[in-house]
């Protein structure tokens, strides 16, 4: 049975495709190059699993998206205190090139701004590294957020030093304020290279689900930076991360979030997932206009707003086992606790990594306190394509928690109060889809 999760992202996609809103970034003009058409997502779990579907391969600049883990990595070289001492906490309610520092200190107001993300660039690496040593670790921390080694685009770096004026009046404002205490070319221009980081939609992914994962990349298993550092970074992106949008995003979508002038688009769900989208076409906040609707698609879908806190996932599969010998064998299922996005995704890869070769095939809901919509689709659709593969399917739900449960076409399903009842469900079941109940 082929996975659930990419045949979503495709139908998501699709939904979106026509939307042609919004204009490239004009003012790098390597990026206004680029391929406006362009489109992709990914999904990324805290366990390792990435699905995708568009153009989840092209690589493109990462631009602001570098600003969360530029900051983590400052806060994980430095300190919190010396960062701190440097760079606010607080939402600016202004666009990303604004020149929003304190009054009295001269401190960026966070770091999600781009006075506050050339002092967090500033802040990275051990002190006393020169300009170039701090360009590697930082590409080199980019790096083992996305697990694999990232480099930078020289074109793009060079287009946009060409035109990084107002970067350079803003970085020489914070060297008179103390804030930078290096020249302040030197900082753009190893911020620029930053911004310069070739990814993937896939790469992104990545990054958000080691943030998402309390700072430990779910494939290779670094940690790269410990929970405390991830709190503080994800707290950001929750109330900073959209730049002037952050309110509107906050209340609608809900999920902690970087956007970049690339087109690209993070999220990091706490404990769930790690979400990157690619179009490159810009709103007038210099947010992704496809990757905006399709982030609000996914929370709307499925419940993934951070104020809907979740069970945990990782346990709904109590137990996989056979009952019975023979051609009497019934594969059953046992799901426990609420299931949500994260806890059917689990259930569909226990069928799609351990396909059962018994006949019959038994989900057991007997210990399910709840299942919202997104999850009762993925459940069904397990039903579908178990039916298609050739299954009887039972569901054993003695206490309703999936009412009227119809599979869709060609799927069927057969609802009995006990395992028990399987070889007498035409006294004790009522079956949904290919036969009438």
């Amino acid at each position: 049975m082929r996975p659930v999760v990419p045949d979503y992202l495709t139908e998501v996609l699709g939904d979106v495709e026509a939307d042609t809103s919004g204009v490239l970034a004009q003012y790098i003009p390597e990026l206004a190059a680029a391929d406006p058409d362009r489109l992709g997502a990914v999904f990324a779990t805290v366990d390792g699993q990435v699905y995708g579907a568009g153009d989840v391969d092209t690589e493109f600049t990462i631009q602001s998206i570098s600003k969360p883990f530029a900051y983590a990595l400052a806060l994980a070289d430095r300190g919190f205190d010396a960062v701190l001492a440097k760079v606010g906490v607080e939402p600016s309610g202004e666009a990303f090139n604004q020149i929003s520092l304190e009054s009295d200190t001269g401190r960026p107001f966070n770091p999600m701004i781009n006075a506050g993300a050339m002092t967090a660039h500033s802040l990275a690496g051990a002190e006393g590294l020169s300009p170039t040593e701090r360009v590697e670790r930082v590409v080199h921390g980019l790096s083992s957020f996305a697990g694999r080694r990232l480099t930078v685009d020289e074109a793009v770096c060079a287009s946009e030093m060409e035109h990084a004026h107002r970067n350079l009046a803003i970085a020489h404002m914070l060297r008179s304020h103390d804030i930078l205490t290096e020249d302040p070319r030197a900082v753009v221009d190893g911020y620029v290279r930053q911004c310069s980081v070739l990814v993937t939609a896939r790469d992104l992914a990545m990054m958000a689900a080691t943030l998402a994962n309390r700072g430990v990349n779910p494939v290779s298993g670094e940690q790269v930076v410990d929970a405390r550092v991830v709190r503080q970074v994800l707290s950001l992106m929750a109330t900073c991360g959209m730049y002037d949008a952050a309110g509107d995003w906050a209340t609608q979508v809900g999920i902690p979030a970087k956007s970049g002038v690339a087109g690209g688009l993070i999220g990091a769900l706490p404990g769930q997932i790690g979400i990157a989208t690619f179009s490159p076409r810009l709103d007038v906040h210099g947010n992704s206009v496809r990757g905006v609707s399709l982030f609000e698609r996914f929370s709307s879908d499925m419940g993934l707003h951070v104020m809907e806190v979740p069970p945990t996932a990782l346990a709904v599969v109590r137990s996989n086992e056979v009952v019975g010998r023979g051609p009497d064998a019934i594969r059953v299922l046992h799901l426990q606790g609420g299931i949500r996005f994260a806890a059917a995704e689990r259930v569909v890869r226990e069928v799609v990594d351990h396909p059962p070769s018994e006949y019959r095939v038994v989900l057991d809901l007997t210990l399910v306190s709840s299942i919202d919509d997104v999850a009762r689709r993925m459940v069904l659709e397990i039903v579908r394509r178990l039916t298609l593969d050739g299954h009887e399917v039972y569901l054993v739900d003695p206490e309703t928690i999936l009412p009227d449960p119809e599979p869709g076409d060609g799927g069927r399903v057969t609802v009995i109060d006990d395992v028990g009842h399987v070889a007498s469900t035409t006294v004790h079941g009522a079956t949904y889809g290919g036969v009438p109940s």
